[in-house]
């Protein structure tokens, strides 16, 4: 998976443009798939920050009687989300905190915050699996999270599985093209793209071993969603006495470390097209851009309370799974696919063996083997697991042709950009 993010950070530094500018500098008829991309951060945006006020409330929350009774934490957690005030005051100070890193800029803002975030991160992250794998009957936890069942594999899970690797390397959102335009010419672009898969791989390794083996350890089922993160772990903890305390607070804000570094990544992309294309200074991008992704959070929000018995005509749906569906399922797969369509077939292979070398300095002695899986592998591997995975959305075929249709229309109206 490293191969995809390296395709990113050549054309983003070979055009020092964002997505819609790289891919419009190459070919304007190609414009349209940079605006997939951005879009696809934009509704990601709409819905993540809640999720992200969730993770930072509980992070208060297990400092004041959360965990006094495991029994109530699902219902705690029920109510909480369902209240229309209190997640929208900690989605409104998570989204303070992106927005004050993003409009500081590149290396006053995003970069300082990283240096400090990630490393923070993965200490917190190895604290909790080294105690998670020291319980009794942990090996059960680590075998559920390695050993795979294959009985259970269908479409939708190759799909889910694709739509979560796209979300957590920012592939088919314009992350890591935007980056890439960042990155200064005597950077190694193998190595940063070997780099930020492994640290991504790792830090989902380290989340697992750090939730599985306690939840095995403790009796617990495990489960999928918010209700994995937000009511059978923190129930983990409410049995481990005042360590489990510790335990869940040092839980949650690596949980909220986590979103933030994402979020910062999704407002990147809105703010650099803003710049880039609109002629933007940085903070009346930032502003604006938020400024609505707070309407769209206020709504995702609601939708999951107030609003619940409300869901959106003929999609049968809120806000915040309206956002989900169409961007884990279906942006992110159709822009990554359009991204490895452009690099393989649209872009010199000359540029990007320039690009990847650094102008012939470096040696890349896989470019050949690079170039011909982004060119013949991934686009058929990726069109393949998005067409099941879409055909096992049948029950959401409204869904399913609102995305479509979104895509078509994006890119008619792209050509008069």
């Amino acid at each position: 998976m490293c191969w995809p993010p390296l395709a990113q950070f050549a054309i983003g530094r070979r055009t020092g443009l964002s997505a819609v500018g790289a891919y419009k500098s190459y070919n304007k008829n190609w414009t349209f798939a940079g605006i997939i991309g951005v879009l696809s951060g934009f509704l990601i945006m709409g819905f993540y920050p809640v999720v992200g006020g969730w993770a930072l409330a509980y992070v208060f929350k297990s400092f004041t009687g959360l965990l006094a009774n495991a029994e109530t934490i699902g219902d705690a957690f029920g109510g909480f989300i369902s209240n229309p005030v209190q997640p929208l005051i900690w989605m409104a100070i998570y989204m303070v905190v992106s927005i004050v890193i993003v409009a500081k800029g590149i290396s006053s803002g995003i970069e300082k915050a990283g240096k400090s975030l990630m490393p923070a991160l993965f200490i917190m992250l190895i604290l909790l699996a080294i105690r998670s794998i020291t319980l009794p009957n942990a090996g059960a936890g680590l075998s559920f999270l390695f050993k795979p069942d294959f009985s259970v594999v269908t479409g939708a899970t190759f799909l889910a599985a694709l739509g979560q690797a796209f979300f957590s390397l920012s592939l088919g959102m314009g992350c890591m093209i935007t980056y890439g335009s960042y990155l200064k010419k005597d950077q190694k672009l193998p190595n940063n793209a070997l780099i930020v898969t492994a640290l991504d791989t790792g830090v989902a390794l380290l989340a697992g071993i750090a939730i599985f083996p306690a939840l095995f350890a403790f009796g617990m089922e495990p489960a999928a969603g918010p209700g994995l993160v937000f009511v059978v772990v923190p129930s983990v903890f409410a049995q481990m006495g005042a360590f489990g305390i510790l335990l869940s607070i040092i839980f949650f804000v690596s949980l909220t470390v986590a979103a933030l570094t994402s979020s910062v990544s999704l407002l990147e992309v809105v703010v650099a097209y803003l710049i880039d294309q609109k002629k933007m200074v940085r903070r009346n991008a930032v502003f604006m851009s938020s400024g609505i992704m707070v309407v769209m959070c206020v709504l995702a929000s609601l939708s999951q309370g107030v609003m619940s018995g409300m869901p959106i005509p003929i999609l049968g749906v809120g806000a915040f799974d309206l956002f989900d569906i169409l961007t884990g399922k279906i942006f992110l797969a159709v822009g990554s696919l359009l991204l490895a369509v452009f690099i393989g077939w649209f872009v010199k292979k000359e540029d990007l063996r320039a690009e990847l070398s650094n102008e012939g300095i470096l040696a890349f002695n896989a470019f050949d083997i690079w170039y011909f899986f982004i060119k013949f592998v991934v686009p058929v591997a990726i069109a393949f697991v998005a067409v099941a995975g879409i055909i096992s959305m049948a029950d959401k075929l409204a869904l399913m042709l609102l995305g479509l249709a979104i895509i078509v229309i994006t890119a008619i109206f792209s050509r008069k950009l």
